[in-house]
C-alpha cells in the first residue's frame, strides 16, 4: 500500500482537482482506526452545545411530522408558543417551488422534458443509513452476505480491512452515494459498482487497483473517484490530475463495450388457439395494429440528463436509425410517435416512412407560434403515421389543451387555471379513419401529457379535456354519412360505436387519477390528484366519460416499464381502446428482465428511447344489432 502518495508528485504541478483528491486521501488514511466513523459521530452528538434549555407547555402535545417536509422543519425550542400552521394553502404542495414534497405521489413520475434535474428515487424509509465497518480487518464478504439486503444504505464504509474482492452483489444497494473502499487489498473493482448511480464519492485509496471497468462510466453523478496511493494507469491518473473525475468518467462510459442485445420481445396472444386460428379463416374478420412511442426528441437527449449514456449512443444520427428500424420491423397499421420535432418530421420520417406505403399527420406544440423559422423547427410534438393503402384519413384535428380550457365558461374565473394549466403547451393529433375495404371508421388520438410530478392536477385537467373533445368529435363523425360507393359501411348511430383509440405518453403510472379515470369513467371531485385546486365542473361536480375504455396491456397485466431511467422505472404509456366495439388479440411484451438487470437505464446502444414502445393488435367487433329490430322470420 501507500503507492503514489502525496510526495510522489514531486515537480508536478498540483492542479485544483489533484489537491482535492490529496486532502480526501489525507482525510481518508486518518480514519484507519476501527469503527472511526460511527465513533466519531456519536461523539459529535454527546458533545452538541446547547445555548439554552427548553421551555415547552408540557400540556401541548407536537404534531407527529407526516411528511419529508415536515422533517426537515426547524422549530424553535426556546418558545413556549407552539408554531402556527403554515398560512401557504393547500394548494401550494404542487407548485414548482415544493415539487420535491409530491414525489412520492402514484402520479409522480420522471420524463425529461425540459432542462430540469431529475429526481432521485428516495431508499427505502429507515431509522439509520450509514453503515461503518471500517478498520476491522474484514477478509471476506460472502455473496450471500446480510450486507446486501441493506438496500436503504447510503453511506457504506468498509475501509482499511483485508479485502481482495468484493462481491458483485454490492450492486444490489442502488441507493448508495458514498462508498469507501479505501486501504483494502483490492486488485480490481467489480464491474457491477457500475450500477449504483447514485454513487457520489468512491473511495479507493491505497489499494492494488491498475486499471478501473469501464461499467464505471455510467456513475453519472460521481463528483470524487480516489484513486490515490494505486498504482493506477498513468492515463487514467492524468485525466483525474487534469480535468477532474467527470472526465475520467466521461472517457470510461465512452469506450465501454456494447453489451449483448436482449432477447426479441415476444408478442403476448391474448386468445386461445382455437380462437385465434378460427379468426384467421373467417373472412369478416377485421384486424389492425397499432403501435405507441415516445422518441426522446434529439433537443431533450442531453448528457446533463442522460448522462449514463454513452455520447455515440445518446447522438441523434445513431438514435434515429434504431427508432426507424424498430419501427418499420414491427409493421403496424399506425403510428403514434411523440416528441418528434418538426425538423425530423419534414426531413426524416416523412421521406422513409413514405416508402412503405405510410402518410402522416402532425402538430408540434403550441410554443413554435411564437418562434423564429429557425428556432421553431426544434419544436417537438405528435407525428401519427398511418398505412395509407389501408385507410383513408377523413378528418384531422389539433387539440390544445391550454386553448380548449380557455374556451370552458366554467374556467374563465379560476385562477388554478391560468397560474397552472394555460401555461403548459402540450398537444393532442386527432385522426378520423375509414377503411378502404369495409368502410370501418376508427378514432385514432396521439397524445402527449405534461410531466411534471408536481402538477398531476394538471395532468388530470388535460386528460379530461381529450376526453371531452374526442366525445364531440365523435358524436360528430357517426353523423357522417356512409360513401355512396360503399352501400355496406356500418352505420353509427352515435359516436360511442365508433372504435376509438386513445394512445400516447401520459406521464401517470397506473395508480394514478389519470388512469383511473380513463379506465373507471370517472373521478370525484376530491381526488388528490387535484390536489385542492380548483377547476370548474371538474372539482365540483367530478369527472366523467362514457367511451368505455380499457389499457390493451390490462388483460394480460400492465408491463413491468414503459420508462426506463436509473431515477424511476415504470409505465407511463398506454394504449386505451373501445371494449364496446374492440377487443385485443395480442400485445407486444416485456424487455427481458435479465437485460434490465444489467444496464442501468435508457436510452443505450439498444434502445434509443428513455421509453419503450408499446403495440397492441386489434379486431373490430360485429355491430350489435339494436334491441328493439323484430327478430328475423
Amino acid at each position: 500500500m501507500g503507492q503514489g502518495s502525496p510526495g510522489s508528485v514531486g515537480s508536478q504541478i498540483i492542479t485544483p482537482h489533484w489537491q482535492q483528491q490529496l486532502l480526501k486521501c489525507e482525510m481518508i488514511r486518518s480514519s484507519r482506526s476501527s469503527h472511526h466513523r460511527a465513533r466519531a459521530s456519536a461523539l459529535a452528538s454527546r458533545t452538541v452545545v446547547k445555548s439554552a434549555i427548553p421551555i415547552t407547555n408540557p400540556n401541548l402535545v407536537k404534531p407527529t411530522p407526516t411528511t419529508n417536509a415536515d422533517l426537515t422543519e426547524t422549530v424553535s425550542k426556546t418558545s413556549p408558543v407552539m408554531p402556527q400552521p403554515s398560512s401557504t394553502p393547500a394548494s401550494d404542495a404542487g407548485s414548482p417551488g415544493v415539487a420535491n414534497a409530491a414525489v412520492n405521489h402514484p402520479s409522480s413520475t420522471v420524463a425529461p422534458i425540459a432542462e430540469v434535474p431529475r429526481p432521485t428515487a428516495k431508499p427505502p424509509q429507515n431509522t439509520w443509513s450509514s453503515l461503518d465497518m471500517g478498520g476491522v480487518n474484514i477478509k471476506t464478504i460472502p455473496p450471500s452476505s446480510p450486507l446486501f439486503t441493506f438496500t436503504f444504505l447510503i453511506n457504506l464504509y468498509l475501509n482499511h480491512n483485508a479485502l481482495s474482492s468484493v462481491p458483485s452483489g454490492i450492486a444490489k444497494l442502488r441507493h448508495l452515494e458514498l462508498l469507501d473502499l479505501s486501504g483494502n487489498n483490492l486488485s480490481t473493482v467489480p464491474p457491477e459498482l457500475g450500477m449504483l448511480t447514485q454513487l457520489k464519492e468512491l473511495y479507493l485509496f491505497d489499494n492494488n487497483i491498475v486499471t478501473l471497468p469501464p461499467e464505471l462510466g455510467s456513475l453519472h453523478q460521481l463528483q470524487t473517484i480516489g484513486v490515490e496511493g494505486n498504482p493506477i494507469d498513468p492515463s487514467l491518473k492524468a485525466m483525474v490530475q487534469k480535468d477532474g473525475t467527470p472526465a475520467l468518467i466521461s472517457y470510461l462510459r465512452d469506450s465501454c463495450p456494447v453489451p449483448a442485445p436482449p432477447p426479441e420481445r415476444l408478442w403476448k396472444s391474448l386468445l386461445a388457439p382455437q380462437e385465434r386460428e378460427a379468426l384467421a379463416v373467417d373472412p369478416s374478420t377485421e384486424t389492425f395494429s397499432v403501435l405507441c412511442y415516445n422518441i426522446l426528441c434529439e433537443k431533450y437527449a442531453t448528457e446533463r440528463l442522460y448522462g449514463y449514456t454513452p455520447s455515440w449512443a445518446l447522438s441523434w444520427d445513431y438514435r434515429k436509425e434504431l427508432i426507424l428500424t424498430e419501427i418499420m420491423n414491427y409493421d403496424a397499421d399506425f403510428l403514434c410517435l411523440q416528441e418528434v420535432d418538426i425538423a425530423q418530421y419534414e426531413d426524416y420520417f416523412v421521406k422513409h416512412m413514405q416508402g412503405q406505403e405510410y402518410e402522416g399527420v402532425y402538430w408540434p406544440k403550441s410554443r413554435y407560434k411564437t418562434m423564429s423559422d429557425a428556432d421553431r423547427r426544434q419544436v417537438d410534438g405528435c407525428a401519427t403515421f398511418y398505412k395509407a393503402n389501408k385507410y383513408n384519413l377523413i378528418e384531422r384535428q389539433l387539440i390544445e389543451f391550454s386553448t380548449v380550457a380557455m374556451q370552458r365558461p366554467d374556467f374563465k374565473k379560476t385562477d388554478d387555471m391560468f397560474n397552472r394549466v394555460l401555461g403548459k403547451d402540450h398537444i393532442a393529433v386527432i385522426c378520423l379513419f375509414e377503411a378502404k375495404d369495409t368502410g370501418t371508421r376508427i378514432i385514432l388520438a396521439n397524445a402527449h401529457i405534461h410531466w411534471d410530478p408536481a402538477y398531476r392536477d394538471v395532468k388530470l385537467v388535460q386528460v379530461a379535456l381529450l376526453v371531452d373533445e374526442i366525445e364531440k368529435i365523435a358524436a360528430n363523425f357517426a353523423r357522417l354519412p356512409p360513401k355512396p360507393d360503399m352501400p355496406r359501411s356500418p352505420v353509427y348511430s352515435d359516436g360511442s360505436k365508433i372504435p376509438l383509440i386513445i394512445c400516447g405518453d401520459f406521464n401517470s403510472v397506473p395508480s394514478s387519477g389519470v388512469y383511473e379515470f380513463l379506465s373507471n369513467g370517472n373521478v370525484p371531485p376530491d381526488h388528490p390528484d387535484f390536489m385542492s385546486h380548483l377547476y370548474g365542473r371538474y372539482t365540483t361536480d367530478g369527472m366523467r366519460h362514457r367511451l368505455g375504455l380499457k389499457s390493451a396491456n390490462a388483460a394480460a397485466g400492465e408491463l413491468a416499464l414503459t420508462n426506463y431511467t436509473p431515477s424511476f422505472q415504470g409505465v407511463i404509456d398506454y394504449i386505451w381502446y373501445s371494449t364496446g366495439n374492440l377487443a385485443v388479440n395480442a400485445v407486444l411484451g416485456e424487455v427481458d428482465r435479465g437485460y434490465l438487470e444489467k444496464v442501468v437505464g435508457f436510452p443505450n446502444a439498444h434502445f434509443p428511447s428513455d421509453h419503450i414502445c408499446i403495440l397492441s393488435e386489434f379486431r373490430v367487433k360485429p355491430p350489435r344489432l339494436p334491441a328493439s329490430l323484430p327478430a328475423p322470420p
